[in-house]
């Protein structure tokens, strides 16, 4: 192991952890990975080791049956898995989001009900808010809960929700999911109109719930062996008691904060990726040889080299920077957008340069590294694209450094 991505200040228990999960990586995952992927085969084996193991439940608190451990070590937790198979990363990080919505939103009950499921990996977690004519745009979405019942003081008992929603990480591996819908709370603005429900569903395709369908998996050009679906909703009854938090109307803000917690996850995603990029771009580049050396002593790969580890050891800090913001209980719209950024944006660059090191072989679907540059495009538009993080951060530094007079 070389000195990139090396963290400062981690407790006994983080090191642990994460070299639990390095040997883990370098012993169950690397060997299986590309195989799996390209069969596009669900890695059933992985991640039963990863339930136990307990990361199904690395951030969920102790009290809820959980590991109790820090955003921090959630991501790199992530990196790790990332930099052996990604596909495997996306098992976690939407359960996560999930049980950390639980976490900071839900009521006691709720928090009951399903975390400790969720930290033994019984209870799965997706999340879903994009829907397929709005992609990042959250305010258009369309699909809607409308009350059914209600109490006789009038207040709401149960709601029939209705239709479709897209891009769902674990769609059909999981059986819970956190779905935003529009309702009708009677606010000026659409953001105070959203409300996040608990849907509960089978596990499968079909029609895994009362009105909620499962068409089947999407095919992607990577992001392989995890299932990405659609959900359909046919008039779905739904408890208002399966309201996170109790309250309608507060989703959009619940999302919102799940997806901050996502945008460090998908920033570990990259800095995961480019590390075994970089790795296997200098393991070759001192392997193959040309006009009588190796190809990394000659000055073009030697820079080249130079530059994809600077780009893996500064997406890396950023994404620890992220991390310890929000575990600090501090905003991190910035930090976490300037990371998902920067980390999701050299990843693409570095697995490209380890390509080009790789010359024909990269092209082989005997080489891992092809594997990799069908995988980095991803995490380019996963939680926000770049010009999404662009405006975001964009507008946080304006507001920081609001002109005067």
């Amino acid at each position: 192991m070389g000195r990139l991505c090396e963290t400062d200040g981690l407790t006994d228990d983080q090191l642990e952890i994460l070299k639990a999960v390095r040997t883990f990586v370098n012993e169950k995952i690397l060997p299986v990975a590309t195989e799996l992927e390209h069969a596009d085969e669900y890695p059933t084996e992985i991640v039963e080791g990863l339930k136990e193991m307990g990361l199904f439940g690395l951030m969920i608190p102790e009290e809820y049956g959980g590991l109790g451990e820090s955003l921090l070590t959630y991501a790199l937790v992530v990196e790790e898995i990332a930099r052996g198979w990604m596909s495997v990363s996306g098992v976690i990080n939407t359960h996560f989001i999930v049980a950390y919505m639980l976490l900071q939103h839900g009521t006691e009950e709720q928090k009951r009900k399903y975390l400790p499921r969720m930290a033994e990996g019984e209870v799965r977690g997706a999340f879903s808010m994009s829907e397929p004519g709005c992609g990042s745009d959250v305010a258009a979405i369309k699909t809607k809960a409308v009350v059914s019942t209600s109490s006789s003081d009038g207040k709401p008992e149960s709601y029939t929700i209705d239709g479709q929603k897209m891009w769902l990480t674990n769609g059909g591996s999981a059986n819970l999911v956190a779905v935003l819908v529009k309702t009708d709370e009677g606010a000026e603005t659409p953001y105070k109109n959203m409300t996040t429900f608990l849907v509960e569903k089978e596990v499968g395709f079909g029609e895994t719930a009362q009105g909620v369908t499962i068409p089947g998996k999407i095919e992607k050009m990577g992001y392989k062996g995890v299932d990405t679906t659609e959900m359909v909703f046919e008039g779905h009854r739904i408890s208002a008691d399966q309201i996170l938090g109790g309250e309608p109307g507060k989703g959009f803000y619940q999302m919102m904060d799940g997806v901050e917690v996502g945008r460090v996850n998908v920033a570990a995603r990259g800095c995961g990726v480019a590390n075994r990029a970089f790795e296997l771009g200098v393991a070759y580049a001192q392997q193959r040889e040309t006009f009588g050396k190796k190809i990394a002593e000659h000055q073009a790969v030697m820079f080249r080299l130079a530059e994809m580890a600077t780009k893996v050891e500064a997406a890396h800090q950023m994404m620890v920077r992220a991390a310890r913001k929000k575990d600090a209980g501090k905003r991190n719209d910035l930090e976490a957008g300037m990371a998902k950024y920067l980390a999701s944006e050299y990843c693409s660059q570095v697995v490209e340069d380890s390509f080009r090191i790789h010359g024909g072989y990269g092209f082989s679907k005997e080489y891992e590294i092809e594997r990799l540059y069908r995988e980095a495009p991803m995490l380019l538009i996963g939680e926000g694209t770049a010009d999404i993080q662009k405006m975001i951060i964009g507008r946080r530094v304006i507001e920081d450094y609001r002109a005067k007079g």
